[in-house]
This record gives C-alpha cells, structure tokens and sequence, in this order.
C-alpha cells in the first residue's frame, strides 16, 4: 500500500500508559501485515518515567527522536502522588506535554466522540437524549488562549495598613486573529467532511477574548456557505451536551473551552478509554506532523491490573494514519476492528454492564488481542 516507512515515535509515559501503549503497538503490526507497510517503531521514556530514567519529564534523547519521527504515538503523563515532590515547572504536563505542544506547534485538537449503539447502557443520559446516536467531532485550539498566555505566576502582595501578605495568582488569556483564524479554518474543513454544521462555543457577553473569537469565526465562515454555523456561549453549550448531544457536529472550542467540553463529550460515548485525540501543526511538504493520544489520563489506581481500556490509544492509532500518512484504509481497518469487538460483546470494566445478556468482561490484553485479530 505504501514504500514509505513510517516512523513513529511512541512515548507510553506514566500509569496506564505502558499497557495501553502495548497493545496500540500489536494492533499496528497487524495493520502492517494486512497492509504490506513497513512501520518503524521506536519508544522512549516521558513523564515521570523519563524523570526516573534521565532527570527530567521530557529528556532530551526523546525530543530529539520526536523530531526525527513523522509522528508522536503518546500514551499519558503525571502521577497525582508524586507531582507535588518537583516544582511545577518540572512537572509531566507542563514540562513534556504542554512543551511538546509548543515545540511542535500543534495548534489544533481534535476529539471525536461516538456512542456505539450497544454502549447506550454506557452512556450517562437516558436513552431518549442519545436519539439515534451521538457523534460529535470537538475542535480545540491547543497553543493559545489561558495555559498559554503571558504574564502566568503567584506573586504575593500586601493588603494596606495591616500589611498581611496575600498570594495574588494571575494567568492571561490572549488570542490573535491569526490563530482563531487558523483553527476556524480546520472546524470548517472537517465539517464539510461530515454533517456541515460548526457550533463556536465563546463567552462574548463577558469576555474581550469571546468578542473577539465570535467576529474572527463569523468572518471565516463566509468562505464556507454550505456549512452552517452557530455561536454558543460555552456555558450554555455545557448544558446543551447534556440536555441534547445530537444537535451537535462539530463543537469550535478556544483552548480551556475546549479542554472541560470535550471530557463533558467523552462521558456520552460512554468512557473516557473510548476517547481518542489528535493534536496537529500546519501540513508542510513533508505531510502533517500529529500527536496521537487518549483524552484519559494515567489511572494510576488500575495501574498494572490488566484492567484499563487501550480503545482509546488503539483509535488513536487509527487518526495517526489517517491525518499524517493519509492512509485511511487502514484507519478504517482499526475503527472497524473496534467496532466488530463492541459488537461481539467485549467490555472492559469501565464499559461492562451485567444487564447485557451477550456482554463479556475482559482485560487490557484481550481486548488489544481481539482487536489485531479482527484487523
């Protein structure tokens, strides 16, 4: 299907990342066998496993693989109990994840959230509110807007005559024209590819920041008439997930927005291990570089148990090849693989109901197992 070898660089982390990371791997191989590809896996440690193995979350011998690979497979980073032992610089997220974002300038997220019809039971809303299925496509500015924005810090400060001292915290939220320009531009596309409809989400009736998101999105969308578009504030759009899922298609989020939205989504499709994501840079002539990860985080409370979902880091796969190789075929392969071990009954815990008559409780290695096999 392709000469060209795929080089991944596949950094599985901290927690669950390691099993999750597995079985994503041995479910490319069987891609690679189906497909005639040849894919050139290399893995390195981040997080707190690149701390214990090189004295910081995002050693430089890993950097320098990201930069040689076309892609990033990542699993997770940060364990709760040792966070709080370094200074927050050097902790996983900011020191390896949000700098990866940077290095990279992966400036858009994109976290699709489907409801597979036999996980209704899995979905938190009543089956009324599922209608016939949810399918929403988040769209996430990822570089700019509060996690990004400067000045970011604690400072203390005094409070009058009593002199007492008080921590003051501040952190900024900025966004260019430029760079919702950008990002409205990938909603659009990626509507058109879908259901045609993009709900920008803002906070224009209490931010300069919504204002100004609001008129840059409204411009761009005039170079798309045959996509319809809505604005939302974001708070209403937190209720309209809950109350009515299925009006949506695609949700355009600045960063934080789009950071709490997206975790509201993932519960409706029934479990944040069924949550894929990826975060992508400008395509050059060389392709898209991409970053490919389970929304979820490092569960280190199941870790090592043979119990978390590796769904998530396995349809990660499957955006991996899509939007850095273009090989969809082979997405299709992986998405449909999952679909057919849904449909035959696997669950891992997380997504297992005792009511389904025909349902089976599995672990992390069977289901990765089930999942190369029906590739």
């Amino acid at each position: 299907m392709s000469s060209k070898t795929l080089k991944i660089a596949a950094l599985a982390g901290d927690g669950i990342g390691p099993e999750v990371m597995r079985e994503a791997i041995k479910v490319l191989r069987a891609v690679e066998k189906k497909f005639a590809l040849t894919i050139n896996i290399t893995e390195a440690p981040v997080g707190w496993a690149g701390i214990d193995a090189a004295g910081k979350a995002l050693p430089d011998a890993t950097l320098k693989l990201c930069k040689e690979s076309d892609c990033i497979l990542f699993g997770s980073v940060g364990l709760p109990d040792r966070d709080p032992t370094i200074p927050k610089e050097e902790r996983p997220e900011r020191a390896a994840l949000l700098r990866l974002r940077k290095e990279f300038s992966l400036f858009a997220n994109l976290r699709p959230v489907k409801l597979p019809k036999e996980l209704s039971h899995a979905c938190p809303l009543a089956k009324e509110r599922q209608g016939t299925g949810i399918d929403i496509l988040v769209v996430r500015e990822l570089t700019g807007g509060m996690y990004f924005g400067q000045p970011k810090k604690t400072e203390q400060i005094s409070a009058g005559a009593s002199k007492a001292t008080i921590l003051r915290a501040i952190d900024t939220m900025v966004y260019t024209t430029p760079e919702i320009e950008r990002i409205a531009h990938v909603a659009f596309k990626t509507a058109r590819l879908r259901r045609k409809k993009v709900t920008s989400i803002d906070k224009a009736n209490v931010l300069e920041n919504g204002v100004l998101w609001r008129d840059v999105v409204t411009t761009v969308a005039k170079e798309y008439p045959d996509v319809q578009l809505e604005h939302m504030f974001v708070d209403n759009g937190a209720m309209q997930l809950v109350l009515k899922p299925t009006q949506f298609d695609v949700m355009l989020c600045e960063n934080m927005f789009g950071d709490i939205l997206s975790d509201e989504a993932a519960a409706l499709g029934g479990s944040l291990g069924m949550l894929p994501s990826a975060s992508l840079g400008s395509a050059g002539s060389t392709g898209q570089f991409g970053f490919y990860e389970p929304a979820g985080g490092t569960a280190p409370d199941i870790a090592g148990k043979n119990l978390a979902n590796p769904i998530a880091q396995i349809l990660s796969t499957a955006l991996m090849l899509r939007y850095t190789f273009n090989l969809n075929d082979a997405a299709l392969a992986i998405e449909n693989a999952v679909g057919k071990v849904i449909s035959d009954g696997l669950r891992t815990g997380d997504i297992f109901s005792a009511s389904e008559t025909n349902a089976r409780k599995v672990g992390t290695t069977e289901m990765g197992d089930a999942i190369a096999a029906a590739i």
